[in-house]
């Protein structure tokens, strides 16, 4: 069987272990989030993309959440000494060669998708990764700032204000001019079932599906589309997809981010949706079911995972 993942983030990473552990024999495809990507201190970096290679193969930092586990920091500490601004977005030495790699194979020519395969080659993180897009684009956001509103890069407005001011709206930079990569057309077009991770609607799957050749690989694909419900008991599991949603008019909930995606048959993306337990979600044109949510471990995420994919069998 053939699986394609739209993922993005910790969550999405968390998820891909548990599709990794449900489906052993299964070629599956994660399909990635780069509108957080950015560019500081020379170093193109691509947060999503590391959390998820990083993640699969073992070397993430657990107690962060982000960047590799057993890291230091003396380069950070230099560029300090040196006044070297952005101090606030923290970059270990081990994560550093990771962005040199894929900093120096993009100024020679190569595309996101090949330095993405380059850099999985050393990890091997037992499924196929690739970018949303080859192109570069970016997540802004809108907010009231020294006195004005004014447009901030995603990673300051997540990383430096911790998501603390108040979103207007968000803006992709060079996302409608993008094409998606050939490798995520070619994971859609060729999937037995697409899941949709619980990642952050707005800014990670949201982005993704904002690639209008991404959109229309979705809606040409015969494959049913199952999500997770990102939202338990009204808040996120992790992440701050409770100060996103709301600039987007979308309700904090499992019915709310379900209605947002809307139900494939009425134009929508999902054919299926994983809720909680505990939640309800009254969405009469897409198949729901309740389920345990919490990615406590491997286990439980591939429980999650068996359950989707049996509501794919059942919505086929």
């Amino acid at each position: 069987m053939r699986v394609a993942v739209l993922a993005g983030g910790v969550g999405g990473a968390r998820f891909l272990r548990g599709v990794r552990a449900a489906s052993l024999d299964y070629d599956v495809t994660a399909i990635v989030n780069t509108g957080d990507d950015v560019t500081l201190h020379g170093l193109r970096i691509c947060p999503d993309l590391d959390s998820v290679m990083y993640t699969l193969a073992g070397a993430h930092d657990t107690e962060r959440g982000w960047g590799r586990k057993d890291e230091s920091w003396r380069i950070m500490a230099e560029l300090s000494g040196y006044g070297a601004e952005p101090a606030w977005f923290r970059l270990g030495d081990l994560d550093i060669a990771t962005h040199l790699v894929r900093t120096r194979m993009l100024d020679a020519g190569y595309s996101l998708s090949d330095v993405t395969t380059a850099l999985c080659e050393r990890w091997q993180p037992g499924v196929t990764l690739v970018p949303m897009s080859d192109e570069r684009c970016e997540t802004h956001v809108i907010v009231d700032l020294d006195g004005g509103r004014r447009a901030i890069h995603f990673q300051e407005w997540w990383v430096k204000h911790r998501a603390g001011l108040p979103p207007h709206a968000f803006v992709q930079v060079g996302l409608d001019d993008a094409q998606a990569a050939p490798g995520a057309v070619a994971a859609l077009s060729a999937a037995d079932v697409v899941l949709v991770a619980p990642s952050n609607p707005v800014v990670s799957i949201g982005t993704i599906l904002g690639v209008p050749g991404i959109r229309k690989a979705l809606d040409a694909a015969r494959a049913p589309v199952i999500g997770v419900s990102p939202i338990i008991g009204g808040a996120p599991v992790r992440g701050m997809a409770d100060a996103c949603l709301p600039a987007i008019g979308v309700e904090v909930s499992a019915e709310g981010v379900g209605r947002h995606y809307g139900a494939r048959a009425e134009g929508g993306l999902l054919d299926g949706w994983l809720i909680a337990e505990t939640d309800s979600a009254d969405l009469p044109s897409i198949r729901v079911r309740h389920v345990p949510l919490l990615m406590t471990d491997d286990e439980a995420t591939a429980a999650m995972v068996r359950a989707a994919l049996e509501l794919a069998h059942a919505a086929r």
